[in-house]
């Protein structure tokens, strides 16, 4: 009796993930918050999150500012982008520069913390900073 193939499960690639994050500057500060989440718990960096399907990276950015910290921002341009490549995880992130509009940052459940921080302490403080949060934040003041 002849054997038939059983179909193999059908097992997705992995893949980097796509995500955007917002820098937005207000007199003399950064917004920054505190991540709560691997890859990069308990460092700061730049709110930001996953892309949508359907929805672009410019997007994105203003939708995670504000769900991450209740800051409205219009997203003005895209910056650059960032690798975060870590054990058993790979995202690219799409950096845009927002302009800020209004509200006062509150840490949402992704966030441990959210603040404007001045932006030579951001460059120069204690606290444990994202990977390229220095080199984003250079370019940004540069644009």
């Amino acid at each position: 009796m002849a054997r038939i193939p059983q179909p193999s499960p059908v097992t997705e690639p992995r893949r980097p993930k796509l995500g955007a994050i917002a820098v937005v500057i207000k007199d003399g500060q950064v917004l920054l918050v505190q991540r709560r989440n691997p890859p990069n718990a308990g460092q700061w960096g730049f709110p930001g999150g996953h892309v949508e399907l359907g929805e672009t990276a410019l997007d994105a950015a203003a939708r995670e500012l504000h769900e991450e910290t209740g800051v409205t921002a219009t997203p003005l341009r895209y910056l650059t982008n960032v690798d975060v490549i870590t054990e058993g995880y790979h995202y690219l992130l799409a950096v845009v520069l927002c302009d800020y509009v209004d509200g006062v940052p509150v840490a949402d459940d992704d966030a441990m913390d959210a603040q404007w921080v001045q932006i030579d302490a951001a460059l120069s403080d204690d606290r444990e900073l994202s990977d390229s949060v220095d080199t984003v934040l250079q370019l940004a003041l540069a644009n």
